[in-house]
């Protein structure tokens, strides 16, 4: 088979219509492989690695099949480098599978520990991701019209470091300050919060910076994280997590992100949207759609500037109700039924609601006191008016899309080796990640070529 194209042998792929990543690792080794390496222009991350100097020692290793190397142990779970050099010294197949010749010496594990610390230091798996993803929308591929955003956390390979003893704090001067000592204490406070780092301070900060930026600025050193699982109980985790922007219908990763452990989902959000921005540019996209952790008012703002419309779920903050208005802030009559939401202007950004389906046997239809249509502007307030409105069909069916981003995470965990980081600090952590979310990018589109080949060969049958 060919890159894009071509007839597959029938003795390669039994399988009918719908062809997807479990039909892929189903396959021999080597087709497997072929069809993933395909998928991924590596010239780049070559480029990288390579010796620039002529000086030194000589160069003796074949830097193209180490790279496959490092794809093909994500898709065969090989956990540990050490078992792929073994497996690299005792498979010959597997060996010309990731294109080393006979005569190659198989790389050590320091060769490897080299070669990934040279890739640490650069943004270039984050390229060779914008290339493939680029590559997929362009044979058409990548159609979608909502995003979904989510967090998964992972463990860290490092121990975590033993915790500090905060030393004893003076007792606070009792009574109220005095205005010289508030007015310093005041600009004291200032001072600190202005030379606190970019994501230690509010999120509507990052507004403004550009994302080369916010993407070089994002901690990523393993921490302590905490959060509730379904039982309302804390989990901690020592480690990182990882941020992904995933297209809810092809499923693939438009944008990703690592961080510490310890940050706010929330703050990795303004990120994803400017790299879907800035690196996507798909022209079918209208939705942003995530839970309530990402429900403040900055990543709205975003969403709109971007020209789509947020999906995202309300989280009330000791938020007094609004008289005149249901739970979904849609506006209610004077017997306190809900306008239905009709429709979107879109020109003049406006939500038309009509009235409720009990108006038509109210004795006080008539008198003046209900509106037949009430109509109000998103940007009253971006995080109560969403288009379509909140609570209506429409926002509950573009909702429910969101567990794409909770699928994507499963897969990768289970299948792509996330939670299997054995790199110490988060720059070389980070490398296994770029690396995972590259390899499901590429299964992706290497199952959606198959899947395309199929179908034109099964249509020239019939």
């Amino acid at each position: 088979t060919n890159k894009t194209g071509g007839r597959l042998p029938m003795t390669i792929i039994r399988q009918g219509s719908l062809f997807g990543i479990q039909e892929l690792y189903d396959l021999e080794p080597t087709h497997r492989f072929e069809a993933i390496f395909s998928a991924i222009d590596i010239d780049s991350i070559f480029a990288v690695v390579t010796k620039k100097s002529h000086l030194g020692r000589p160069v003796e290793l074949n830097y193209a099949a180490m790279i496959y190397s490092l794809i093909a142990r994500i898709t065969e779970r090989i956990p540990f480098i050490k078992d792929l050099v073994k497996r690299l010294q005792n498979d010959m197949i597997f060996r010309l599978d990731c294109g080393f010749l006979v005569s190659d010496t198989v790389p050590s594990e320091a060769a490897y520990s080299r070669m990934i610390t040279i890739i640490s230091e650069s943004n270039v798996m984050e390229e060779v991701q914008e290339t493939l993803l680029h590559q997929a929308i362009s044979e058409g591929f990548i159609t979608d019209d909502t995003v979904a955003i989510d967090a998964t956390h992972f463990e860290a390979i490092d121990q975590a470091p033993p915790k500090e003893e905060k030393p004893k704090s003076e007792p606070k001067k009792r009574g109220r300050k005095s205005k010289e000592e508030r007015e310093q204490w005041l600009a004291e406070k200032a001072e600190l919060e202005a030379n606190l780092p970019l994501f230690k301070k509010k999120i509507e900060d990052q507004l403004e910076v550009p994302l080369a930026d916010l993407r070089a600025e994002i901690p990523q050193d393993p921490e302590w994280g905490v959060k509730k699982n379904s039982e309302g109980k804390n989990v901690f985790w020592y480690g990182y997590k990882a941020h992904l922007a995933v297209g809810t219908t092809s499923q693939y990763i438009f944008q990703s992100l690592l961080s510490s452990g310890n940050l706010n989902d929330g703050k990795a959000a303004i990120p994803l949207l400017k790299g879907i921005q800035e690196r996507v540019q798909l022209s079918t996209l209208l939705y942003e759609t995530m839970d309530a952790g990402y429900d403040y008012e900055s990543i709205y703002t975003q969403i709109h500037r971007m020209g789509h419309q947020s999906v995202i779920a309300y989280n009330k903050r000791n938020e007094p109700e609004m008289v005149g208005f249901d739970k979904h802030f849609a506006p209610t009559c004077v017997r306190e039924f809900s306008y239905r939401y009709d429709s979107f202007d879109k020109k003049r950004e406006t939500l038309k609601y009509t009235r409720p389906k009990e108006c038509k046997d109210c004795p006080l239809a008539h008198d003046g006191l209900c509106q037949k249509v009430y109509k109000v502007k998103i940007t009253t307030d971006l995080r109560k008016y969403t288009a379509p409105a909140r609570g209506s069909k429409a926002w509950k069916t573009i909702y429910k899309r969101r567990t794409a981003a909770e699928r994507v995470n499963a897969y990768l965990k289970g299948y792509f080796q996330l939670n299997n980081v054995r790199y110490r600090t988060g720059k070389r952590a980070k490398v296994h990640f770029d690396i995972v979310t590259l390899v499901y990018n590429a299964s992706k589109l290497a199952a959606d070529r198959i899947g395309k080949i199929l179908k034109n060969q099964q249509k020239q049958a019939a």
